[in-house]
């Protein structure tokens, strides 16, 4: 059985400090750090700014817990990712003389797993369950839709994707499928009625497979503790000690899982910082970590402000940058770090273009003064602000991973326009026509052979001329009844490419497909919809330099790999050390640093996001403030503002843009650098 401990009042000899371990605590650790990691059982929030040494004053504490006679099984450590967990363990390994493995850490949802293969029959399942990942889901989802009979005809029922994001959102907020919709989907609100009766089934499906999905390893395991007296006893009396990392970004679900699991012994450490909440988007909410001394009024708070990570002249501006933030703990980052060789550089340049090319050519520059491509970001709010400035690099032939997503021109949404235009320009591209006509409701790959078949013996698909009119010929298709109505849009939508057999420029071909077919689509598909939408703009934008569509075409080949091979952008974030320059949102960004970041697209309407700033809505405003601090941060020692003077658009020309307004807040904290210069 494990012991509890007290902590002496007296002494404070350098060896008083040392447990069995024989680490020396207070020398190890700065006094903050020392404070958090030393304090006596009972609840306790650690507030660790940016750069402080979150892990390390997490690690030590568990070597603390253990030194103090906590036996490994006593003590559970929560974290967000599994690369964490297997971190801090490591970590502590070296701390401690002592065999951890029976320490319980890992993800909330690694740890529902754990305690559901125990209990799984209590829930009616059994603890041989299959776990269904994200295409099992779909296919399981897809399944009960058939089951269903929904009635689609002439409304496109939402994906099978994107029903499991709006599932998956009402699992981890705990809010009602009605709000979810109203608030966040309101476009798909005429579909309510069937949503609800397809999330009733789908559960029963589960239950029937004998699998769960991943929400489900939470959600399930809640309630298995919240019904059964006798397993959350088991639990309470089994950890001694919870500690959680990265508070901040805990749910509703999460969150109440945390407070079962802690009980009324309440010895609970969480770790976090409210300054960096930034994905309420996906659930997370701040509030928790803000009423946590609410909820445990004994609660004993620790602030951790020392940072290790940045020169002075970045600190200084990044405490200034979310100053103006009224919901948070106020904290103030101190640097051990002497002065850097520059004050954080602004530079507004004339358009997107040339804010690449100031990018391009700076880059260049630090990496022939010898700093390593992989030391250097460049941050911004949207995947679609990356595309000239990927254009850029790939034309310098300068190395560059990307974590934000796909390389812009291999996205889906991106080739799915492409495809369009392929077929119109090339109508024996079998690929393309395959591509888009797969996009309908109701069409299957059977139906698309059926339907290539029959276009390429028409008259129209035999010759090598482009028709006056595709809808002359394809309108007389055999579709599914579900596809009909599409099917006619779509017919249309081709001739509005090439009316009369001549190519409209490619910006205007974009525009007609957005408008014609492709914007229901996404609308139907996916739970980005509107970044994707930018993106579509974003290309619309770049097809603006072209009158050419076979050259278009050509360049969006050429733009879409270096060499043939992808981007990877998924395997760069799993190895850092990959040669290249880094491209990611901010999102993807947190917890990672490099010497020199530029932070980029810096305009109102683009960083805050538009929308946000159209909401009007303060807390928004505030999360998006988080956001820009996240950002600055990130830099260890150089960092670049840019931000275009104009802003060209499809759909209304070109615009003068405003400085972002989070950059009222470090007025003269930066050098403002001319664009002649460069």
């Amino acid at each position: 059985m494990a012991r509890e401990y007290k902590i002496s009042s007296g002494g404070s000899s350098r060896r008083g400090n040392c447990g069995s371990s024989g680490i020396d605590y207070a020398a190890e650790l700065n006094s903050q750090q020392f404070a958090a990691v030393s304090s006596a059982p009972g609840p306790a929030l650690v507030i660790a700014g940016a750069g402080s040494g979150k892990t390390r004053t997490l690690t030590h504490r568990v070597a603390y817990l253990l030194d103090k006679g906590v036996e490994p099984a006593n003590i559970l450590l929560l974290t967000f990712t599994n690369k964490a967990a297997r971190e801090m363990l490591d970590r502590v390994e070296l701390l401690v003389p002592q065999n951890i493995s029976a320490l319980w850490s890992g993800t909330f949802h690694s740890i529902g797993n754990k305690i559901l293969r125990r209990h799984a029959d209590v829930l009616g399942f059994t603890r041989s369950f299959s776990i269904l990942d994200r295409d099992d889901q779909k296919s399981l989802m897809n399944e009960t839709i058939r089951q269903l009979n929904i009635n689609t005809g002439g409304r496109r029922f939402p994906k099978a994707d994107l029903l499991a994001s709006i599932f998956s959102l009402c699992e981890n907020t705990s809010e009602p499928l009605e709000e979810i919709l109203e608030y966040r989907y309101p476009h798909l609100e005429e579909w309510l009625d069937e949503i609800k009766k397809l999330r009733k089934r789908y559960r029963k499906r589960k239950l029937d497979t004998n699998s769960m999905d991943f929400d489900d390893l939470l959600v399930l395991t809640l309630k298995l503790l919240k019904e059964h007296q006798d397993l959350r006893n088991l639990y309470q009396r089994k950890f001694l000690h919870v500690l959680v990392d990265e508070y901040q970004d805990t749910n509703k679900v999460q969150c109440d899982l945390i407070d079962l699991l802690v009980g009324e012994k309440k010895h609970l450490m969480v770790v976090g910082d409210d300054a960096q909440s930034i994905y309420s988007w996906r659930g997370a909410d701040m509030e928790n970590i803000l009423s946590f001394q609410k909820k445990y009024p004994s609660a004993k708070v620790f602030k951790i402000e020392t940072n290790y990570r940045s020169v002075p002249e970045v600190l200084e501006l990044s405490n200034a940058a979310i100053r103006p933030n009224k919901v948070q703990f106020a904290k103030e980052l101190r640097a051990v770090r002497e002065p850097g060789s520059m004050v954080p550089a602004m530079v507004a340049l004339d358009d997107p273009a040339v804010q690449a090319e100031f990018i391009s050519e700076r880059i260049d520059e630090l990496i022939g003064e010898g700093i390593e491509p992989e030391e250097i970001a460049v941050l911004y709010r949207a995947h679609y602000q990356s595309m000239e400035i990927q254009m850029e690099m790939t034309r310098r032939d300068l190395p560059f991973q990307i974590t934000s997503g796909l390389r812009f021109f291999e996205q889906a949404h991106i080739k799915d326009v492409s495809a369009m235009i392929r077929f119109v320009v090339n109508g024996r591209d079998e690929v393309s026509f395959k591509r888009m006509v797969l996009l309908l409701p109701g069409i299957g790959a059977r139906t698309a052979e059926n339907l290539w078949s029959a276009w390429r013996h028409s008259a129209a698909g035999s010759s090598n001329q482009i028709p006056d009119s595709f809808s002359n010929t394809m309108l007389g298709f055999r579709v599914p009844a579900k596809a009909k109505s599409t099917w006619e849009q779509l017919c249309h939508t081709l001739d509005e490419l090439a009316p009369e057999g001549v190519f409209e420029r490619p910006s205007n071909m974009i525009f007609s497909i957005m408008e014609g077919v492709y914007e229901d689509y996404m609308r139907g598909s996916f739970d980005n919809y509107e970044n994707r939408k930018q993106d579509i703009e974003q290309l619309m934008q770049y097809g603006e330099n072209y009158d050419d569509i076979l050259e278009f075409l050509a360049q969006l080949s050429l733009m879409s790999s270096v060499d043939n091979e992808p981007a990877g952008g998924n395997q760069a974030q799993k190895d850092k050390t990959n040669e290249g320059v880094l491209l990611s949102s901010i999102h993807q960004a947190k917890g990672l640093e490099w010497k020199v970041v530029f932070l980029v697209w810096l305009a109102d309407g683009m960083f805050p996001n538009g929308r946000v700033l159209d909401s009007g809505d303060d807390a928004m405003i505030e999360e998006e403030r988080r956001l820009f601090y996240v950002a600055v941060t990130r830099a260890k020692d150089q960092l670049y503002l840019t931000y275009p003077l104009t802003n060209p658009k499809s759909y209304t020309g070109e615009y003068m843009t405003r400085p972002s307004r989070f950059l009222d807040a470090i007025d003269g904290l930066t050098e403002e650098w001319q664009v002649s210069a460069w």
